[in-house]
């Protein structure tokens, strides 16, 4: 699980401490791909333009963050979060709240901004397919709970997270405006017709290999995952059809040894060239509203933010409030 504390990390983040000098700060996400861009969009930058060192850190993990701030340890002072754990984090006040002196919220997605957390980048959960492992390909959530028509396994995302609960309800015929409060009864009902022939997912890197060797020909991915894979020569379908957007936050731990270097660097990483860059090499769609005119078009219209017709919005603050019961009963049905 995400949010599991393990000796070894505790130990982990003691040695980057260690290591940690006072010029340095340091920046944690999700490893792969997504923070590959990140270091070159915003880490690398942040150091030419400010002599700061950014070290480079993760798996983002939130039983560490907790841990860190009620030990007065903390080692890391950016990090990239879930949207929704941004909101119940900054509520239970294990986050610092950001100087929007320093960070220029004007230009920000309104959507994905709090006293705590500003958008990282927003991403949709699509239907993926494999198109030359099948004869036909899902074009609707309906047809990915389908498995007369679609037979097959297919990939879901493993953790308690917006996303999974809100498909198996669009599927079940919920409309998108009725989906708040989510009826966990029949999500899981839904969820139960396809249990058997579900591949479960726990990052990015998994879900893209699962789709590209057909063990699950199609599935539920964040569309940059698709983006990526199609440009390495699998041929991919993507079907936007009520595509779920979420995001993901930056904030700093409460305690964070280098607030200051902190703020700066979100305002970076905030910033309408550094979003843009972000969203080119990810696929993922930027937050800042001046960054699509930084954009060649062809790309831009590609991203979740162009994807309007039928999207969903999942509901940051409705997870936030619920994601502990959920989250329970997700993982007991899992286990089941």
């Amino acid at each position: 699980m995400k949010n599991r504390l393990t000796i070894a990390a505790i130990a982990a983040t003691l040695s980057l401490s260690t290591q940690v000098r006072a010029e340095d700060m340091v920046f944690t996400s999700w490893g792969g791909t997504t923070q590959d861009v990140q270091k070159a969009a915003w880490a690398d930058k942040f150091t030419e333009k400010s002599g700061v060192t950014v070290l480079q850190d993760g798996p983002t993990d939130y039983g560490k963050i907790k841990a860190m701030v009620e030990a007065a340890g903390v080692t890391w002072d950016v990090v990239d979060v879930e949207g929704d754990y941004a909101v119940q984090a900054g509520k239970a006040g294990l986050l610092e709240k950001l100087d929007f002196a320093v960070i220029d919220k004007s230009k920000l997605d309104p959507r994905f901004v709090t006293d705590y957390s500003v958008g990282s980048f927003y991403y949709s959960f699509v239907i993926g397919c494999n198109k030359d492992a099948v004869s036909a390909c899902p074009k609707s959530w309906a047809d990915l709970f389908d498995t007369v028509k679609f037979p097959g396994k297919r990939a879901f995302y493993k953790w308690s997270a917006p996303g999974v609960v809100e498909a198996a309800l669009l599927a079940d015929g919920v409309a998108p405006d009725k989906l708040y409060p989510l009826d966990l009864d029949r999500a899981f009902k839904k969820l139960d017709t396809i249990k058997a022939d579900i591949i479960w997912w726990t990052g990015g890197a998994q879900s893209q290999q699962l789709l590209a060797s057909a063990e699950s020909p199609f599935g539920s991915f964040w569309n940059g995952r698709l983006t990526a894979l199609a440009a390495t020569g699998v041929t991919v379908e993507t079907s936007w059809d009520q595509n779920i957007t979420a995001a993901d936050a930056l904030v700093v731990p409460k305690g964070a040894k280098n607030k200051d270097a902190a703020m700066k660097f979100i305002a970076l990483a905030t910033s309408a060239e550094a979003q843009a860059d972000m969203a080119k090499g990810t696929g993922y769609a930027p937050v800042n509203l001046d960054s699509p005119k930084l954009m060649d078009p062809v790309v831009a219209k590609t991203l979740p933010d162009q994807q309007t017709a039928g999207q969903v919005n999942a509901d940051m603050s409705y997870w936030a409030e619920n994601r502990d019961a959920i989250g329970e009963r997700w993982y007991a049905w899992q286990a089941k």
